[in-house]
């Protein structure tokens, strides 16, 4: 009502998240979320690090997000940025690209760009994680900066663009460091 931006202006410093979702934007954005910090923060035993989430019934634009000296231990998994945000969680009955399918009825797009991530390590016992947008409005602008990642598995990309890895590594127990679909990622090997 007579803002461009329902949520602004967070900053969120020196806590320890020790269960529950880590740190969560949504998954009700359709009012805008701008200019959230999060910084000198751990994470232990969650199920969730950083997790951005809505879907096209509740979506809106989520940007200029930025987060900082992050240390993740036993997490699962570090990243989740995720335009299909029913049924994604470990507790969630169904799960995947049967629930995504399900999700794309709706006219509130979540529009996720201009995310920082920089100085952070995790070690996760299944996933690095997710950044999932839609086919036709890809997340976008996302930055890894000094990320440092261990997992069973690597990153999914899918429906994303212009996400960079700078001196950062994702390091799998078994595949690739990042799968990817409609993905344009630099900076991050597809090699183990």
């Amino acid at each position: 009502p007579g803002r461009d931006f329902e949520s602004e202006d967070f900053v969120i410093s020196d806590c320890t998240f020790l269960h529950g979702h880590g740190i969560s934007i949504g998954s009700e954005t359709y009012g805008g979320v701008r200019n959230v910090t999060v910084k000198n923060c751990t994470f232990e035993n969650t199920e969730n690090g950083l997790r951005i989430k809505s879907d096209v019934r509740r979506g809106g634009l989520v940007e200029h997000i930025s987060y900082s000296d992050i240390k993740m231990a036993n997490v699962n998994p570090a990243i989740t940025f995720t335009t299909f945000y029913a049924n994604n969680s470990a507790g969630d009955a169904a799960r995947g690209i049967t629930a995504q399918k399900n999700n794309l009825a709706g006219d509130r797009i979540p529009i996720y760009r201009d995310i920082q991530i920089r100085n952070l390590t995790a070690t996760c016992p299944k996933s690095a994680g997710i950044i999932l947008g839609l086919p036709d409005d890809c997340i976008s602008n996302v930055v890894f900066e000094n990320v440092k990642i261990s997992a069973k598995t690597g990153l999914t990309i899918r429906n994303a663009k212009e996400i960079d890895f700078k001196n950062s590594s994702v390091v799998t127990e078994r595949g690739p460091a990042f799968t990817g679909e409609n993905a344009q990622v630099e900076g991050l090997n597809t090699s183990k």
